[in-house]
C-alpha cells in the first residue's frame, strides 16, 4: 500500500501522526504550508524560542487562528488543533507525541533536543543537518539503542540523493557518484554576509525584501552547507570524499556523467563511489545552460555489454563511452517534501537517510588570517568556512583532530591561524560542557573511520 493510502487510513481510523515540532523559521515554515494538505497527520504542537514570530509564520502560510486555539497540548489533543509555545522540553516529554520534527538549524541545540526526544522513545527528523555532520553516526547508534528511528529530512538534498542512491542500488547498478548542484567559484570560499548578495545573484533590496538571512545564505555560497550535505550522504550511503575537499566540477547536466567518472577514464574522481558537487558556473564564471544548482543527481555504470546497450536503445544519455549514466532530480522542494519523512518513518519504520558510518567530516577553514583572541562564528560568517574532508584525514589535523564546523561559533581563537588553514581542537577555548561536544568528543573516542 502507497504512503498517501496509508495516510487515508490512519485518517479514517482517527488514528493520525501525532508530530512536534521544534523551531517554525523558514523551513518549519514550508513543511506547516504542507500540513492542513495532508491526510492522517495532526500537527499536536510547535515549540518556539518566539512563539509570536511562529504564529506569524503560520498565519503568513495559510493557517486559520482556529487551528491554533489549543491553549495546551493535552487540549490540542482533545480538540484536534495546534498549541504553539516556547517549552520544547514539554513537547518532547508528552507521550502523545509519535514524531518530533528538529526544525532550528542551531546544531548545539539540536543535539539536545535528538538526545531528549531518544530519551522520551520519539522518533526523529532531523531537519538541522549541521548536527548530523558532525555526530550523526553516533546519533544514529542511539537512536537504534533506544528502538527508535532517526532520520534526515526528505526535501533537503542529502535525503534526496540517498533516495537516489537506494534506487540504483536497488537496481543492482554500482554507484559511481551522487551529489547535488551548487553555484560555485574558488574565490566564494572567502564570502561574508556583507558580499554574499552580490555572489548569489541578488541585490540587498531584494534580499531585504524576502526578509533573507545573508549569514543563512552566506553558508551556502561559501561552500560550508555543500560539505556539510555532502558529509551526511557519504555518512548514510558509504560513499567516499576527495582526499582535499571538494572539487566543485563545472558541468551542465548532459555532462555529469562525463565528469563524474574515475579520472583514469576522463574524468574527476579519484576512484569509483565518492561524493561530489557540480558547479553552474564556468571556471570564468559564466553560467551554464541546463544547470543543476538547485538539484540532486547519482552517476551509476552499466557494467555488461548488455546493459550498456539498453542504455543506447532507450536513448539514456551517457558518457561517450556508454557505460556512465546519470539520473537526476533538478529541483528540490525543501520543507515542502518534509511529509514525506514523517510518513516513511510513521507507516513503514523507515528512514529517508541515516547515517551507517562514519566516512566524512566537515573542518573548520580561516577564510582569512585570523588572530588570537577573535570569536569563531560559525557557518556562514566572516572567520570560518566549511571544508568536507576523509574523516580519517579530519582526525589528524594538528594531531588532535580537526574542529567540527557546527562547534566553530562563539569560540575563541587560542592562537593565529593563516587564510586556508583547517582548524583543529588545540586552536580554540571551547565550551566543553554542552551535549553536543560530549557527543562529538565521544565519537572520536568510540567509532573509527569506515564504522
Amino acid at each position: 500500500m502507497s504512503l498517501h493510502r496509508k495516510l487515508l487510513q490512519r485518517q479514517a481510523e482517527g488514528r493520525p501522526i501525532r508530530i512536534g515540532l521544534i523551531g517554525a523559521g523558514k523551513f518549519g515554515a514550508m513543511y506547516l504550508a504542507q500540513v492542513p494538505h495532508t491526510p492522517g497527520v495532526h500537527l499536536v504542537g510547535i515549540a518556539d524560542l518566539s512563539p509570536e514570530a511562529a504564529r506569524a509564520n503560520l498565519a503568513r502560510v495559510g493557517w486559520a487562528a482556529e487551528r491554533l486555539a489549543a491553549t495546551s497540548l493535552d487540549a490540542a489533543l482533545r480538540d484536534g488543533n495546534t498549541h504553539v509555545g516556547d517549552d520544547w522540553q514539554a513537547l518532547v516529554a508528552h507521550p502523545a507525541i509519535d514524531i518530533v520534527v528538529e526544525c532550528t538549524g542551531a546544531p548545539l541545540a539540536a543535539v539536545d533536543h535528538i538526545l531528549a526526544a531518544f530519551a522520551q522513545a520519539k522518533h526523529v527528523v532531523n531537519v538541522t543537518v549541521e548536527a548530523d555532520a558532525f555526530c550523526g553516526p553516533l546519533l544514529a547508534r542511539r537512536a537504534a539503542a533506544a528502538g527508535v528511528v532517526y532520520s534526515l529530512a526528505f526535501g533537503d538534498q542529502p535525503a534526496l540523493i540517498c533516495d537516489l542512491v537506494d534506487w540504483a542500488r536497488t537496481c543492482g547498478f554500482p554507484v559511481v557518484a551522487a551529489g547535488r548542484g551548487h553555484k560555485w567559484l574558488p574565490h566564494f570560499a572567502q564570502s561574508t554576509p556583507e558580499t554574499v548578495w552580490g555572489h548569489y545573484g541578488l541585490t540587498p533590496e531584494q534580499a531585504a525584501r524576502g526578509g533573507l538571512n545573508p549569514k543563512m545564505f552566506n553558508s551556502f555560497l561559501d561552500g560550508s552547507k555543500p560539505a556539510i550535505e555532502s558529509t551526511a550522504v557519504a555518512n548514510a550511503c558509504g560513499l567516499c570524499v576527495p582526499s582535499n575537499g571538494l572539487l566543485y566540477p563545472p558541468a551542465s547536466i548532459e555532462d555529469i556523467p562525463f565528469v563524474t567518472r574515475p579520472r583514469s577514464e576522463g574524468g574527476v574522481l579519484e576512484k569509483k563511489g565518492m561524493v561530489e558537487v557540480i558547479s553552474s558556473l564556468e571556471a570564468d564564471g559564466r553560467p551554464i545552460p541546463y544547470e543543476i544548482r538547485m538539484g540532486v543527481w547519482v552517476t551509476v555504470e552499466g557494467q555488461t555489454e548488455y546493459i550498456r546497450n539498453c542504455f543506447e536503445e532507450y536513448n539514456a544519455h551517457t558518457d561517450p563511452s556508454g557505460r556512465y549514466f546519470t539520473l537526476y532530480k533538478r529541483w528540490h522542494l525543501i520543507g515542502l517534501e518534509v511529509g514525506y519523512s514523517v510518513a516513511s518513518i510513521a507507516l513503514r519504520g523507515e528512514a529517508t537517510g541515516v547515517a551507517q558510518c562514519w566516512n566524512a567530516d566537515v573542518v573548520a577553514t580561516a577564510k582569512r588570517d585570523l588572530r588570537a583572541g577573535e570569536l569563531l562564528d560559525g557557518e556562514g560568517g566572516y572567520t570560518v568556512w566549511g571544508k568536507l574532508l576523509p574523516a580519517a584525514r579530519s582526525l589528524t589535523i594538528g594531531g588532535v583532530g580537526g574542529l567540527p564546523l557546527g562547534l566553530a561559533h562563539g569560540v575563541k581563537l587560542l592562537r593565529p591561524v593563516a587564510q586556508g588553514q583547517s582548524l583543529c581542537w588545540d586552536d580554540v577555548a571551547i565550551d566543553t560542557a554542552t551535549r553536543a561536544y560530549g557527543l562529538r568528543r565521544e565519537m572520536q573516542a568510540t567509532m573509527t573511520p569506515g564504522d
